[in-house]
């Protein structure tokens, strides 16, 4: 479909949409052209509203995949590693590459995640060229925001179009500072339209609220990377807009951490805005089943051998140890289970008595659901164990065992003969707007009032309260006593990691299996391809 002045390249996705949507017959002659007019009359409201579906249904690829937005934010960060096991997990290296910061401008998903979130961008401004009401352009709006911001967030710019633009002209290009301030521009101007009867699963002024507070705390990241800076009035923005939601009374804490993420999450009390899986794909092939099956071991549900896991993505152990903040040391097992309930190992609902899998970290020893040991497929106890090859090639005994593994998502195994798998992604939830708040609070000179805010949410997640939180500890990324560790125990593997040790400072420290860095990998190439075909689109430095 074309958004804008002539549309005959895209004029058979547009009656298909017709054909879908019941409209008015539209006539046409060969070698004629449509205009927005004549398409807009003939789609009518209902139409419009089905490319709206198709914005939000853009949002599943690259937000759900194992290999998209989810690989850039947290594999190139101390939180996930992907190593090769064999012949399994190599594809040319392209998932070490990520974790020790050594990519190129030809990176298969550097550039997929490019595409699939100028998708997203099209397709949501495609609805503004076709009479949207007020509420369906705000919505319209915010879904091509959050692909903006994306965007500006891993690449340093973005291309973007308004209906009426020359086609024959390459679309204009945002960055840095300028790029952030339109999102942020954006956001405040669709506020009073979004739908305030739409829940989590759609736009709604309490996402875009979010939004925004994220955008306030990266602005000046966006400005400058290597010297991120943070001026007050961003900071009051942050705790202004966070506070309108925490006083609303909508959003409270779970009572398992985990049930945000369970099959039936779509009524989490902490879910702010998510991507309703219902439209999804298989749970044993990509969507949302990717986030258990990627990490789990081939053996790790007995009944759906050979295909319960494919035994790729692990964490590293100095991530797992930042959950504790006490003196006792980390033990890598089930005595861990009792520093913090988001560690995981507990009997969860039906997941134990169906697959031996509780959520969190995986380590030591694995059982079925009868509580017998597994074993790998040569036989070898399953026993996950926390040292990775310093090369992140495995090779031997440890072949298929070497890692700790992350069950954030509970699987969702009455869906493991096909069809969608229940659970929803999570892309805001109401603990990220607490540790907004409170980051702002201490960045501004209110340590006190961050404190409390953090030792609340640790309340509810069976921690003990911290005695004092810096914001970071430069020397040390896994410093279990600082605020940007507590952002990596509430939000692990939810694609906001690598965003956040960016702005804390530290995206170029050494950590496991990354010891040095290069200033340029604050940002990722702008793909060539890309480049080849929008002249306005620039090169990063130092690719």
């Amino acid at each position: 479909m074309k958004l804008y002045n002539k549309i005959t390249k895209f004029a058979a996705p547009v009656i298909a949409v017709l054909a879908m949507s019941g409209c008015t017959k539209l006539d046409e002659s060969l070698g004629s052209t449509l205009t927005n007019s004549q398409v807009s009359n003939a789609l009518g409201s209902a139409g419009t509203g089905l490319l709206l579906s198709a914005a939000y249904a853009d949002l599943g690829g690259p937000l759900t995949s194992q290999d998209q937005v989810f690989s850039l934010m947290e594999n190139t960060t101390d939180e996930s590693l992907v190593p090769t096991r064999g012949g399994d997990w190599d594809d040319n290296g392209v998932w070490r590459v990520l974790h020790n910061h050594t990519w190129n401008a030809d990176h298969g998903q550097i550039l997929s995640v490019f595409n699939s979130l100028n998708k997203i961008n099209f397709d949501a401004t495609n609805v503004l060229g076709f009479n949207p009401s007020k509420g369906q352009a705000a919505e319209a709006r915010f879904i091509r925001a959050l692909a903006l911001y994306y965007l500006l967030d891993l690449y340093g710019q973005y291309p973007i179009r308004n209906p009426g633009d020359n086609l024959l002209l390459a679309p204009e290009v945002k960055s840095g500072a300028a790029g952030g301030d339109f999102i942020i521009s954006e956001l405040t101007a669709i506020l009073p339209d979004l739908p305030t009867g739409n829940g989590s699963d759609k736009a709604n002024p309490d996402a875009a609220r979010t939004l925004l507070m994220k955008c306030y705390l990266q602005r000046g990241t966006w400005a400058n990377r290597a010297a991120p800076t943070f001026a007050a009035a961003d900071m009051a923005q942050v705790i202004a807009l966070g506070n309108t939601i925490m006083s609303s009374g909508k959003y409270s804490y779970a009572a398992n951490y985990f049930d945000n993420f369970n099959p039936k999450n779509d009524n989490s009390p902490e879910a702010i805005f998510r991507y309703n899986n219902t439209a999804g794909v298989g749970a044993n092939n990509s969507g949302i089943g990717a986030r258990w099956n990627m990490t789990l071991h081939y053996n790790s549900y007995t009944p759906n051998n050979p295909n319960a896991g494919w035994n790729g993505f692990s964490t590293i152990g100095s991530f797992y140890s930042a959950f504790n903040t006490s003196v006792v040391p980390t033990a890598y097992g089930p005595a861990d289970t009792v520093l913090d309930g988001r560690l995981g190992g507990r009997n969860y609902q039906n997941s134990k008595t169906i697959s031996g899998i509780n959520p969190g970290f995986l380590v030591n020893q694995q059982y079925n659901e009868n509580g017998v040991p597994e074993k790998d497929r040569k036989g070898n106890p399953l026993a996950f164990v926390k040292d990775i090859a310093s090369n992140m090639i495995e090779t031997g005994s440890n072949l298929e065992v070497t890692g700790i593994r992350v069950v954030k998502y509970v699987p969702d195994y009455t869906q493991y003969g096909g069809g969608p798998a229940g659970n929803d992604l999570m892309i805001f939830r109401y603990p990220d707007v607490v540790l907004m708040v409170a980051e702002a609070k201490q960045r501004t000179g209110d340590a006190a009032g961050a404190l409390t805010l953090v030792n609340a949410l640790r309340a509810a997640r069976n921690a003990a309260p911290l005695v004092t939180m810096a914001l970071v500890n430069t020397s040390n990324v896994e410093d279990p006593n600082t605020l940007l560790a507590e952002r990596g125990r509430e939000l692990y593997w939810e694609s906001v990691r690598r965003t956040d040790l960016q702005r804390f400072g530290v995206y170029l420290k050494p950590w496991e299996y990354k010891p040095n860095d290069d200033p340029k990998n604050l940002l990722f190439p702008v793909p060539n391809q890309a480049l080849a075909a929008n002249p306005n689109l620039k090169q990063n430095p130092g690719y």
